[in-house]
């Protein structure tokens, strides 16, 4: 997780094509939230058309045991102070950005399953991954429900206009399992360690960086 504004600096993430962002992303940050609002206002500032490549993150991953569960019992050094700058730093980005996030109102939820489900939607239904996407997003922090319950993660789906039932299939199935895998440990080798993670032109900005650091990054200004 990136608590406040990144720097934008030289990273071995993925290249982007030109006139597009890629974006690493987890449901349950903050501010990857944050910096969704941050990219569209730069996006609805922009003359150009911007393409957004999304790639998973699994902000949680140094927690999973060999089954892929989270252990509770994992130290990862993160002590009150830490989560309550994490607070003060949400709040003071929500009044930037005006998005009201309440992180003590969100259940605790492990993203597996819901970003399982939006990759297999971005690999087959490529054209309503946008809108499954953004749905996933306002079912966590608008509405606090557990976008890793499946019932959920198919409501999401039928208010995407895609198939609930086989995107709930796809979200449990092991071989998706093993390729959402292989996902988080690309971006891993690629040296992302926190979202969101913004790439493009062989450098990145990390958190929920303001708009014109955006147009910096994209356009090439560095």
């Amino acid at each position: 997780m990136s608590e406040s504004d990144g720097v934008v600096d030289t990273a071995d993430v993925f290249d982007a094509e030109a006139d597009e962002v890629v974006v690493f992303s987890d449901y349950v940050c903050p501010f990857c939230y944050l910096g969704r609002e941050s990219l569209e206002r730069y996006r609805e500032q922009r003359d150009a058309p911007l393409d957004v490549a999304w790639h998973p993150f699994d902000l949680r991953g140094h927690k999973r045991d060999e089954n892929r569960e989270i252990r509770a019992d994992v130290d990862d050094g993160k002590d009150d102070s830490y989560f309550e700058q994490v607070r003060e730093n949400v709040e003071r980005l929500g009044e930037k950005y005006d998005v009201e996030l309440d992180i003590d109102a969100v259940p605790d939820t492990d993203s597996w399953n819901a970003q399982q489900a939006a990759f297999y939607v971005r690999e087959e239904h490529p054209e309503q991954f946008a809108a499954f996407d953004d749905a996933l997003f306002v079912a966590y922090w608008d509405d606090h429900r557990d976008i890793g319950d499946l019932d959920v993660i198919a409501d999401v789906a039928e208010e995407a206009d895609l198939d609930a039932e086989e995107v709930r299939e796809a979200a449990t199935d092991e071989s998706w399992a093993d390729r959402l895998a292989e996902q988080f440990q690309e971006a891993r080798d690629r040296g992302v360690t926190g979202v969101p993670t913004f790439a493009a032109d062989g450098h990145a900005a990390r958190g929920a960086v303001p708009p014109e650091q955006l147009e910096r990054l994209i356009e090439g200004e560095n």
